[in-house]
């Protein structure tokens, strides 16, 4: 399994090559050899249709850093709100969602994407030209009952807010990130999930994480 993984992600790479430029694929899998949880992580990424790939390397760590870029949302990543106070609020109005972005990322061990990280993951390419992606929200925020949600329309990217207990059903989750370093420690960030409708009502959303350093990787699909 991890031989066949591997070679999907060498392939992906090869092909790719405008989202790693000056990044060799050997380096890259000098490390992963060595870090079988975070092939692991990759293996989970792509089981779901996340179709992960190296978007860049981080100039301070030298960790590499592994993003989904599939098309398409993995039909197991739809209708969730954003965390489990919006999720007990939208049960309680007798609409159940498949959970909530905040406690399936704790579940995994990883973090929602900040707001200027998913500016920069704009910047590799056009991500949720259709659908949307919950995004870290500032406490003050969250305490009046929102949340912050991104997505790429007429050609730029926008940041806006919504109720936590709204329920996106996306069409495309993006943007899960592996930080791949020599150490076992492991990142990855970026979960990114589009809605469907341009209108965004109480059935469409999902979510952008990062896995935190020691923590569970990712439950594997079935």
């Amino acid at each position: 399994m991890a031989k066949e993984m591997l070679e999907i992600l060498k392939t992906r790479f090869e092909e790719n090559r405008q989202r790693h430029q000056g990044l060799e694929w050997g380096d890259i899998q000098a490390r992963l050899d060595k870090n079988h949880a975070k092939l692991q992580s990759l293996q989970n990424m792509e089981n779901t249709g996340g179709e992960p790939d190296v978007i860049g390397q981080d100039p301070l760590t030298g960790e590499y850093i592994f993003c989904d870029c599939s098309a398409e949302t993995p039909a197991g990543r739809r209708s969730i709100c954003f965390d489990r106070k919006g999720q007990d609020a939208r049960e309680k109005k007798g609409v159940y969602p498949q959970g909530n972005a905040v406690e399936m990322a704790e579940e995994m061990g990883i973090e929602l994407l900040t707001v200027d990280q998913y500016r920069k993951l704009q910047e590799l390419g056009s991500f949720d030209q259709k659908t949307s992606s919950w995004l870290q929200t500032p406490p003050d925020i969250r305490k009046l009952g929102g949340a912050l949600f991104g997505d790429r329309r007429y050609g730029h990217v926008f940041i806006y807010h919504n109720g936590a207990q709204v329920v996106l059903r996306c069409t495309r989750i993006s943007g899960t990130v592996a930080r791949v370093t020599s150490t076992v420690q492991q990142s990855i960030h970026s979960f990114s999930g589009r809605a469907d409708s341009e209108s965004y009502t109480d059935d469409q959303l999902c979510f952008d994480y990062k896995i935190k350093p020691g923590q569970r990787q990712p439950m594997q699909s079935t």
